[in-house]
């Protein structure tokens, strides 16, 4: 089990950028496929990014050209990079960690307790 505490969230105004943070308790390298996770009041948990323990990444389709995800293996971080933000992307964001190659929320092993980003002037 890997404990993953998000930081970096907050608000921020339309167009802004934001970079959240998460730290996870041991080593994920080589093994843990992270992943982004958004979720607003009222509707379900969405995947935003996910990359893989082998650093492949990828964006959902309508967050491409504004959001980015990496990882640090030898720092135990992951980040999502937030650039020209819109309210629409305000909500609750979580990590996720896992090592089944899936980024369901159920193919997920660990969870951090999520930051709350809000997007507003």
């Amino acid at each position: 089990q890997v404990q993953l505490v998000e930081s970096g969230g907050g608000l921020v105004q339309p167009g802004g950028s934001l970079r959240l943070s998460c730290a996870a308790s041991r080593s994920i390298a080589g093994i843990y496929n992270m992943g982004w996770y958004r979720q607003t009041p009222g509707s379900n948990r969405e995947l935003v990014a996910g990359i893989t323990s082998g650093g492949t990444a990828a964006v959902q389709d309508w967050l491409k050209g504004r959001f980015t995800i990496s990882r640090d293996n030898a720092k135990n971080m992951v980040y999502l990079q937030m650039n020209n933000v819109k309210p629409e992307d305000s909500g609750t964001y979580y990590c996720a960690g896992g090592q089944s190659g899936r980024y369901a929320e159920d193919a997920m092993d660990d969870w951090g307790k999520g930051t709350l980003v809000t997007v507003s002037s």
